[in-house]
């Protein structure tokens, strides 16, 4: 196991955290980075073990429009006022991650100016993509260039190119040699080409033991990105989006169908956040702010990499506008938050999972079992070595009770409260604090490291109420509801989503994934006259019927969202779909 499997990171926006102006003059070096020594300790108080930084290099704007990689933004600092926020960080025990900008430059960079300089004659021409004389753009360069996102800010480097792969594999080189940087995390990896990754991973192996490579992916199979070849992670929005609106809707249904769909991609160590520095706080996305709580304990205790993105601890509010997203990347002194961690709940809790979570290693590596799911209220185990740790979370304005099988030991501790709990029977009951969580040990497991009670926290207390869980076998009349649900009204909405995922799919570049939307090109006409058919073997299912068996499941368990619609609809994995299927069963 590697350094960033047990990793949690706390992520800073540097330009935003020290108020540096918004735009780069060019001008001698200001040493605001310096400014952030301060935070290092705070880090590393709150229980993170690794920071993601960035950007951090020398561009015109928001920093990612990079006009040189080998240079620390002037508007930061120096190169060695980069070189010691690193060590600090080091002897402190913080690995440390630097944002990667790599699928395109600014216009400033020395190949692009060269190109404005040059035209037709620059040996430059094949670093970028689409360079067309005989076009223009608002700049009035006298020719047009295939950019990022719409904006010719960003002009998209051809990583196709031996020389663009040599010069950005370089600079990791450089990164590594100067800085000591402990990973990278790639911007818009979902558009990266997936040699250029080969490429990056093979220099990542040559460059640092457990160098990290992780890529910002918003959507998809994540096991395309993430695998032995290209990335060791990429950004899990996909559970993003759930821990905030499964709580909002009091439907822990979406939180628990989209762990088992990101599960069924394979064992993917993911980077799992709440917030960052381009969605709102989550603050500011909860309805209910005392979902606060629910919400990290599931982000600590859930597979996968915890972060905890610049303020969100102290509970601030940030709110995306329209045309900036200054709202997100505020600028933050420290000393006005000296006592947080004694005086704010939610800074609290975040330190206390902080602990609970570096002295738990089953949260790091145990497997992940569903014991209990309703709307409510939801429990999961996570199992390493005998040893099985249980989380409870509700988000319900009163306190709810559970019986779940418990490990083989005679007690269980609270790690948040310090309840302590008897097992009985193999199972232990308990109740669940309203709108809260818990992370359950055992007893003889626990340590002074693992206990922190936080100040505050809802009394939890053992209770003899029977089990609740909707994760029971199904029985002989939900069979049936399950065949009535798979109307032909269900077969076509099916059909239209799922041509338009497969039409999607084909336009990828990535040759297995062609192949397999090839498969699921099936026509409106003959999706809408798909029936499930129960008596068939899950492997001998269709990919339109394994979506309508599953979402005629996820019917007799609650409410179905549009999201889980989605989230359904957007796998077109034959083989993804039938252990997803089985888990039901």
């Amino acid at each position: 196991m590697s350094w960033y499997n047990e990793a949690i990171f706390y992520h800073i926006y540097p330009l935003g955290l020290t108020g540096a102006p918004k735009t780069n003059n060019y001008s001698a070096p200001v040493s605001r980075l310096n400014t952030l020594l301060p935070w290092i300790d705070h880090i590393k108080e709150i229980g993170c073990t690794a920071l993601y930084i960035g950007p951090l290099f020398e561009s015109v704007g928001h920093g990612y429009e990079t006009t040189d990689y080998k240079k620390l933004d002037s508007r930061l600092g120096t190169n060695e006022d980069l070189k010691n926020f690193v060590a600090v960080c080091h002897e402190k025990g913080i690995k440390v991650i630097f944002d990667g900008v790599f699928n395109h430059t600014g216009r400033d960079f020395f190949a692009f100016k060269d190109i404005q300089q040059n035209r037709e004659h620059s040996r430059y021409l094949n670093w970028y993509c689409n360079i067309n004389f005989g076009g223009n753009n608002e700049y009035n360069d006298g020719f047009s260039y295939e950019n990022w996102g719409g904006y010719n800010l960003l002009v998209k480097l051809n990583q196709r190119n031996p020389e663009v792969q040599n010069y950005i594999c370089d600079v990791i080189r450089f990164w590594v040699s100067e800085f000591d940087v402990d990973g990278i995390r790639l911007d818009a990896a979902d558009v990266l080409d997936f040699d250029f990754m080969r490429a990056l991973r093979r220099t990542a192996a040559e460059v640092k033991e457990d160098f990290w490579l992780m890529g910002e992916v918003i959507h998809g199979d994540y096991s395309r990105w993430v695998n032995g070849e290209t990335l060791h992670s990429v950004t899990n929005y996909a559970l993003h989006k759930a821990l905030y609106s499964g709580h909002n809707d009091h439907n822990y249904f979406e939180i628990a169908h989209t762990v088992k769909y990101l599960q069924n991609m394979g064992n993917l160590d993911l980077y799992n956040f709440v917030d960052n520095h381009d969605v709102e706080r989550i603050y500011t996305k909860l309805s209910n702010k005392a979902h606060f709580a629910p919400v990290h304990v599931l982000l600590y205790t859930l597979p996968g990499v915890p972060s905890i993105y610049y303020g969100s601890e102290f509970g601030i509010e940030g709110k995306k506008e329209k045309f900036s997203d200054d709202s997100l990347r505020p600028a933050l002194n420290l000393k006005d938050y000296a006592d947080a961690i004694t005086t704010n709940p939610n800074t609290a809790l975040i330190a206390a999972l902080g602990k609970v979570r570096q002295h738990t290693p089953a949260l790091s590596y145990g497997s992940y079992t569903e014991l209990h799911l309703t709307n409510r209220q939801f429990a999961f185990a996570r199992d390493l070595d005998g040893v099985r740790v249980i989380v409870t979370v509700n988000n319900d304005d009163n306190a709810a009770g559970m019986s779940l099988p418990a490990g083989n030991c005679a007690e269980y501790v609270g790690t948040l409260t310090g309840q302590k709990v008897s097992v009985e029977g193999g199972r232990i009951n308990v109740t669940v604090a309203a709108n809260s969580g818990e992370i359950w040990v055992p007893a003889d497991t626990m340590t002074e490291d693992t206990q922190i009670k936080v100040e505050n926290a809802a009394e939890v207390q053992a209770t003899s109420d029977t089990e609740t869980s909707a994760s029971a076998e199904t029985s002989e009349t939900k069979k049936a509801e399950i065949k009535e649900a798979v109307t032909k009204e269900t077969a076509q909405d099916l059909a239209a989503q799922e041509t338009a995922a497969a039409k999607e799919e084909s336009a990828c570049a990535n040759e297995t994934c062609a192949k397999d939307a090839d498969k699921t090109d099936e026509t409106s006409d003959t999706a809408a006259k798909t029936v499930a058919d129960l008596s068939k073997a899950p492997e001998d299912m269709t990919v339109a019927e394994l979506q309508l068996c599953i979402l005629a499941k996820m019917a007799t368990n609650g409410p179905v969202t549009d999201q889980m619609k989605k989230t359904v609809y957007d796998n077109i994995w034959h083989d993804s779909l039938v252990n997803w299927f089985k888990s039901f069963r």
